[in-house]
């Protein structure tokens, strides 16, 4: 679904990306993982056509770079920032319905607000709320959730669980889980470890701006070399 060869990316004359390559299949959770400012969040921004890059971004059999990132949305890429990009003086429910895009001709779309709440009860409650007066994990999770009603067929999420109770963070693992049972791809860049081997179906390390390790959870499990040089703090 998703493939990256040889990406390189710019800020300035700063050189981030040194030739990334990475994919994502259909219905997969893959993880990126690193150490603070080695390039994941840069990874997924010159994905979504944010940041000056070079190389290949296919994204369903096609050329992403050189398209704006509101034409790469519409082609069905989803991005779930970390900097948590909610429109704070619309209420939560309002967060939520710009988030809808028209229905798309071949098929339903597989998310409606009434998942969201199901999913994230707390949500519900702060509907009406205006979102910048609700709390960090909130907005959060709002931010998740305002990208799903999208409906895109592969998300991207940077760093969703940073910050969030330890029992938000069991809802975020378990919807991540059936993100991908509704055949939603997942590009995750996550901090902790532990969710991302639980999870994930293949994961990439970086370091330095270039992909290090890439394999199974149970390979990076067995390879402590890896996470010793590259992951351990």
């Amino acid at each position: 679904m998703l493939e990256v060869k040889n990406l390189h990316a710019y800020y300035g004359e700063s050189h981030i990306l040194h030739g990334v390559h990475l994919q994502v299949g259909h219905g997969e959770i893959v993880s990126l993982l690193g150490r603070n400012g080695v390039g994941r969040s840069t990874t997924i921004k010159a994905i979504m056509g944010q940041v000056d890059a070079e190389g290949s971004v296919i994204f369903k059999n096609e050329q992403m770079l050189g398209l704006k990132a509101f034409q790469i949305a519409h082609k069905g890429l989803g991005y779930v920032p970390e900097n948590r990009d909610i429109f704070p003086t619309l209420t939560v429910e309002q967060n939520l319905l710009l988030g809808m895009k028209g229905a798309k001709p071949d098929k339903a779309a597989r998310w409606n607000i009434a998942d969201m709440y199901r999913l994230f009860p707390r949500i519900q409650e702060r509907a009406q709320v205006e979102a910048g007066m609700i709390s960090g994990g909130e907005q959060q999770m709002l931010t998740l959730c305002r990208t799903l009603m999208g409906d895109p067929d592969l998300i991207m999420i940077d760093e969703p669980t940073e910050g969030l109770a330890p029992k938000i963070v069991e809802l975020v693992a378990e919807l991540f889980k059936e993100i991908k049972n509704r055949g939603v791809s997942i590009l995750l860049v996550e901090q902790k470890l532990a969710i991302a081997l639980n999870i994930s179906q293949r994961l990439y390390v970086m370091g330095h701006g270039r992909i290090v390790f890439e394999g199974t959870p149970q390979e990076l499990r067995e390879n402590s070399t890896i996470r010793r040089e590259w992951l351990e703090v």
